[in-house]
């Protein structure tokens, strides 16, 4: 990311909108971005988490894993029950009121534009929250509409750059009625997690391809993820996490086998060669590829284990737990997918975004474990297991709709079709 200027780098959103309500803008506008800071807290929040970064040498930095405040709660807890249950009112009433407008999707809008579609871009921010009624709805897309479009971006885990382009358009245009109906779905699933969870858990919410690590009531960090596609789709899991392997081998699941590995050998004979991914048999001996037809089903029959490395899939963790679905979190090689919108890759395993956190965080209280001991263990490039003093819980859920305590409401797509109310709009983010 460009540096800003000297003179812009002690100015953030809320001091900015302070200014500018002061200046030419006018009383009006100011009363607009007050009450819009209403919710800055948790908003601000998301936005840090959402917001696209540079996943290069610095990936394992903590860009994107956020330090919630002690004040805020996980996704699944009583608060949260609550707070989603008081939400479902005030969409009854708007969708009651005939919902919000349409905005047009055949511009891309920004700060500086000028048309018709701002006019409706308004009035839909207005209609949701984000945007205060005294805002107006002139056509000219200014600082408090971007404003306005960031905050319904980070309640919707899209990227927050305050652009309304295709997926902030699609989300936009999601009818009031189907929020109303995703919201009144997902709190019977928020209730069925409000009971005891224990005091230190991890949760992955998988429509927002997010993981949370809660202790004591408390979300210590958030985590982007990558899960399962619409055709290999995550599980739902209640398990508890037993183990942590570095620098593990991947051995490939006969599913992969089937529908990844056999196609592309047919395509690229030297695939498994280049992926450093070796054959084995019965007895653990070693074949060569081409003792093997690829134009047939053969290759189930066999072991397929890839070396320890920068290639391997699992990357330099495997967390493990029980599961009859033979599924796990990991890291990846492939980091570029955590800044993109759609998160949704795997096989049913869950990625991991910056996984040495978390792991760090469970080993906590585990002997001979600290962090510089887990990166020692990573760099040695050799295969090493830390068996958890204390299992720690682990909740997969499928939860798209929900109001955190401060009474912000989020949304995410229903990617696996699981509300029963239709599509949700375009993909889903974190």
């Amino acid at each position: 990311m460009t540096d800003r200027p000297e003179y812009l780098r002690h100015w953030n959103r809320r001091s900015l909108l302070r200014h500018l309500g002061r200046g030419a803008l006018g009383a009006g506008a100011a009363l607009a971005a007050g009450r819009a800071q209403a919710q800055d807290q948790m908003l601000q929040l998301l936005m840090e988490q959402t917001r696209r970064s540079d996943f290069g040498q610095t990936y394992d930095s903590g860009i994107r894993s956020v330090k919630m405040p002690k004040t805020s709660l996980p996704t699944l807890s009583p608060a949260t029950v609550q707070t989603t249950e008081a939400a479902i009112p005030r969409y009854e009433q708007m969708a009651a009121q005939g919902g919000w407008p349409q905005v047009p999707q055949n511009e891309r809008l920004r700060v500086g534009n000028r048309s018709k579609a701002v006019m409706a871009l308004r009035q839909r921010l207005i209609a949701g929250g984000d945007l205060a009624t005294s805002a107006g709805v002139s056509d000219v897309f200014d600082s408090y509409v971007e404003a306005g479009v960031k905050r319904f971006q980070a309640r919707h885990g899209l990227t927050v750059d305050g652009m309304a382009r295709e997926a902030t358009l699609s989300a936009l245009n999601v009818p009031a009625e189907q929020r109303l109906a995703q919201l009144r779905t997902n709190l019977i699933r928020l209730r069925s997690f409000s009971g005891n969870l224990g005091p230190k858990f991890v949760m992955c919410n998988i429509p927002a391809a997010q993981i949370e690590a809660i202790e004591n009531g408390v979300a210590i960090t958030r985590h982007t993820a990558v899960v399962g596609k619409p055709d290999r789709a995550s599980p739902d899991i209640n398990s508890k996490i037993v183990e942590v392997n570095f620098n593990p081998f991947w051995t490939v699941p006969v599913s992969i086998v089937k529908r990844d590995l056999i196609p592309k050998m047919q395509e690229e004979p030297d695939y498994l060669t280049k992926q450093r991914i070796r054959i084995l048999d019965g007895r653990g001996n070693e074949l060569q590829p081409t003792q093997i037809n690829w134009y047939s089903e053969e290759a189930v029959n066999y072991m397929f284990k890839q070396d320890p490395g920068d290639l391997n899939s699992l990357g330099a963790i495997r967390i493990n737990f029980p599961s009859a679905h033979g599924v796990y979190m990991h890291d990846t090689p492939s980091r570029n997918l955590f800044g993109e919108d759609f998160r949704f890759h795997s096989s049913g395993c869950v990625r991991v975004q910056n996984v040495r956190e978390l792991v760090t965080w469970l080993l906590a209280g585990t002997p001979n474990w600290s962090r510089q001991q887990i990166d020692d263990a990573i760099r040695s490039g050799e295969r090493k297991d830390a068996r958890l003093k204390s299992p720690v819980p682990l909740y997969w859920v499928y939860v798209t709709a929900w109001a955190t305590p401060d009474g912000v409401v989020q949304f995410r797509d229903d990617i696996y079709g699981r509300d029963g109310i239709g599509a949700t709009g375009g993909v889903t983010r974190g």
